[in-house]
């Protein structure tokens, strides 16, 4: 059995994202999604927040389990027993930032290899760093995120 960890901080969960995790799914025999905190950003929504919605947005896909994390992606890789962590590739600029965190995965966790998926072109724009900025000056993000993500955002603020 393959098993790949999709690793994210998935805030909020775009499109993006769900093409990148249905994609996987036809590539692995099994997929879990590694929701993190990132002490780095502000959420829009809480940890627990997240994985619930991906748990919804997942529902479908037989072979996705969704859990959280802290700490290193190396080692939550281990404790799942993958045989690797998908990364999606907007750009050049993600392939750069993305190279470097596999190689050190790589030296960290030997056992897991990096799979790097190309985001779909009408996907290629969007990011979540993007989407809060937007979507914090009032901007239209429906079109970025799935409707459920968009609906509780419009229920916490509207």
């Amino acid at each position: 059995m393959k098993r790949a960890v999709f690793p994210g901080s998935f805030d909020p969960v775009t499109k993006g994202h769900i093409d990148l995790i249905t994609r996987s799914t036809k590539m692995f025999d099994e997929l879990v999604i590694g929701v993190l905190v990132n002490i780095g950003k502000v959420p829009l929504f809480s940890l627990e927040a997240r994985v619930e919605m991906l748990k919804a947005l997942t529902k479908d896909l037989p072979n996705v389990t969704v859990k959280s994390f802290d700490g290193l992606l190396a080692d939550f890789v281990e404790q799942e027993q993958a045989d690797a962590i998908v990364r999606g590739l907007r750009n050049a600029q993600d392939f750069e930032y993305e190279m470097a965190l596999a190689q050190a995965n790589s030296k960290l966790n030997p056992k897991a290899d990096t799979v790097f998926l190309a985001t779909a072109p009408e996907y290629s724009y969007i990011s979540s760093s993007g989407v809060k900025e937007i979507y914090r000056f009032g901007g239209n993000i429906q079109d970025m995120v799935p409707e459920l993500v968009f609906d509780r955002l419009q229920d916490n603020n509207g």
